[in-house]
């Protein structure tokens, strides 16, 4: 299996936060992450507008979604894919503490979700990792 399968897609919204928060494509007038994407009318009457910040966490869920269907491999390559969401998640944290662009809600959100994917990824390895030991030389049907 290729290492590049390993790599944290929790990655993926830091990589885009940053390069909308520091302007890399062309500075944004106001806070970018209260854009409005779109916004419908509902039938309620009400209106619904989706923000860049909305976005952006719903495609962190998204991966994290994806993250967690990776953790159940067993192997050489999880431990390097849960090695590797560790230290996505410090860099998350760091730039959160230290970066003024990223304190505000929705870096805090997308922070979150790389800890869930550390969590998880580690809880789902272990409890899969426990089903695979055998004990002994009893009925292996047990």
């Amino acid at each position: 299996m290729p290492m590049i399968v390993s790599v944290p897609l929790t990655l993926v919204p830091l990589a885009v936060y940053n390069i909308i928060a520091f302007g890399v494509l062309g500075s944004f007038p106001g806070d970018p992450w209260t854009a409005p994407i779109f916004t419908a009318e509902l039938v309620s009457g009400a209106r619904f507008t989706l923000i860049v910040g909305d976005l952006m966490i719903i495609a962190g869920l998204v991966l994290l979604f994806v993250e967690i269907l990776k953790a159940t491999r067993t192997g050489v390559v999880a431990m390097v894919d849960h090695i590797l969401s560790m230290l996505v998640f410090v860099a998350y944290l760091v730039e959160f503490l230290s970066v003024r662009e990223a304190a505000n809600s929705v870096f805090f959100i997308l922070t979150v979700i790389a800890l869930i994917d550390v969590i998880a990824g580690f809880s789902i390895t272990i409890a899969g990792a426990r089903r695979d030991i055998a004990f002994g030389q009893g009925d292996p049907r047990l």
